[in-house]
């Protein structure tokens, strides 16, 4: 069975809640508690996010994370990447971090690279306004904390 990560599947939760409010910076904290994810697990996310360029953040009173980019000029390829590193969905595809054992004598050497390319261009073609399409038809329900006065 071919599955991301629950790492990669956070990092998109997380992001949708960063672009259910795109002019508001939002802390750790604060996304931890809307997501129902743990704050532990959100600072993971987060860093990898950062570090894959899609959100940016800043420290102080007036700190918090906003995504880099639109949600439509974010795919999910770069999602996947930023936390689980380049589609790679054999050992012997092209860029895969483990080399394969017996690709010199493998009859199906290089095989797989035109399916580890067909989902990449798959992933690639599906942006985070596209996952986040269904939510934003209808209207998001503000958590417990944003209701109160």
């Amino acid at each position: 069975m071919l599955r991301l990560s629950k790492m990669t599947d956070y990092a998109v939760v997380v992001m949708g809640r960063l672009a259910s409010r795109p002019d508001t910076r939002q802390s750790a904290a604060e996304i931890a508690e809307a997501t129902g994810l743990p704050p532990a697990t959100v600072g993971q996310v987060l860093k990898a996010l950062g570090a894959g360029g899609l959100v940016s953040g800043a420290r102080g009173a007036q700190g918090g994370y906003v995504l880099s980019r639109t949600p439509a000029e974010i795919s999910v390829a770069e999602i996947v990447t930023a936390l689980d590193g380049p589609v790679a969905i054999t050992a012997c595809v092209e860029g895969a971090d483990d080399p394969c054992t017996v690709e010199s004598v493998c009859l199906l050497r290089g095989s797989w690279d035109a399916v580890n390319d067909a989902i990449e261009t798959a992933l690639s073609n599906v942006s985070l306004a596209d996952m986040l399409a269904p939510l934003f038809n209808f209207k998001v329900q503000p958590t417990a904390t944003e209701q109160r006065p």
